[in-house]
C-alpha cells in the first residue's frame, strides 16, 4: 500500500504538485525524529510537508475548531478517539507509536543518580527548587508524569515545586535549566541528546504509569499526500527511525 500511494504521488500532474504542503499537526514528543521522517518521505516522493509540534489536548481542540491540519499525530489516543466521536476525523486511524518517560535530576548530596528516590529525599529535606512536568491538563506526557508521582506517593508534596509546561518540548527545556533541579518529560527528546545534556537523567519504569499509547488519524480536511505519509509513518523505514529515537513501537491496529 505504501509503495502504490508513492508511486501515485510521483506521477500527479504538476498543478496537484503545486499545492501548498498539508499541515501535520504532531506531539511535542515527535520534535526530534519527525523531521528526519518527513525529509525522507520527501526524498522519496518530491512531497514537502509542514510540521507544526504542539501539546496533543490544544491539538485536539483546535481540530475540533477547524483548524486546517490534514493529519494529526497524537501522544494519546484518547484524543483521536474523541475526534472520532465528534466527526472530525475521517477513523481511528492507528497506533504509530508508544512514549517513554524520563526523569531528570535532581541528585542527592553524594551524586546519586535520578530517580524517585532522591527525588522523595529532596522533598523530605526541603532542598528541592522547581520541578518540570507538561501540564497534565492537556499534555499527555504531564498526565503520565502525574501518574508515575502519584504511584509514588510524591503527587502532593510536590505541588508547591511544579512548573508546568505547555506541552513536553517546552517542559524538557525547563527541566534542563539550571533555574530548576529537573523534571519528568519525554525520553525521546532526552535520548538523542544524552551527549550534551550535563544532568543525570534515566528512563522512568513504565510500570508507574499508564501506556502512552500514541494514535495517528487523518482529518476530514486530508489530501492524497497526507494519506500517503500517514502510510509513510507505518513503514520500515519510519518505525525504524522511531525505535531509533527512543520510541517502544506497538502493533498498529
Amino acid at each position: 500500500m505504501v509503495r502504490l500511494l508513492l508511486c501515485v504521488l510521483l506521477v500527479l500532474p504538476l498543478p496537484a504538485q503545486a499545492e501548498r504542503p498539508p499541515i501535520v499537526a504532531a506531539a511535542s514528543d515527535l520534535q526530534v525524529v519527525l523531521p528526519l521522517i518527513a525529509e525522507r518521505f520527501e526524498a522519496e516522493t518530491g512531497h514537502a510537508l509542514r510540521l507544526q509540534f504542539g501539546s496533543s489536548g490544544n491539538f485536539r481542540r483546535q481540530i475540533a475548531q477547524g483548524a486546517p491540519f490534514e493529519l494529526y499525530l497524537s501522544a494519546d489516543e484518547s484524543y483521536v478517539h474523541a475526534l472520532v466521536a465528534s466527526g472530525h476525523v475521517r477513523d481511528a486511524g492507528v497506533l504509530y507509536a508508544t512514549g517513554r518517560l524520563a526523569i531528570i535530576g535532581p541528585v542527592d548530596a553524594d551524586g546519586e543518580l535520578a530517580s524517585l528516590d532522591v527525588l522523595s529525599a529532596r522533598l523530605d529535606d526541603g532542598s528541592l527548587r522547581r520541578f518540570s512536568l507538561a501540564n497534565p491538563e492537556h499534555a499527555p506526557y504531564g498526565q503520565a508524569a502525574r501518574e508515575a508521582l502519584e504511584t509514588a506517593g510524591l503527587w502532593e508534596a510536590i505541588q508547591p515545586h511544579l512548573i508546568l509546561g505547555d506541552d513536553v518540548a517546552q517542559s524538557t527545556r525547563h527541566a534542563l535549566s539550571p533555574d530548576t533541579d529537573g523534571g519528568i518529560v519525554a525520553y525521546p527528546l532526552v535520548q538523542p541528546r544524552a551527549d550534551r545534556i550535563n544532568r543525570p537523567w534515566r528512563l522512568l519504569d513504565p510500570a508507574l504509569h499508564e501506556p502512552l499509547r500514541q494514535r495517528m488519524a487523518l482529518t476530514r480536511r486530508a489530501g492524497p499526500v497526507a494519506e500517503a505519509f500517514f502510510e509513510f509513518m507505518l513503514s520500515a523505514s519510519s518505525r525504524d527511525l522511531l525505535e531509533a529515537y527512543g520510541f517502544a513501537l506497538p502493533e498498529p491496529d
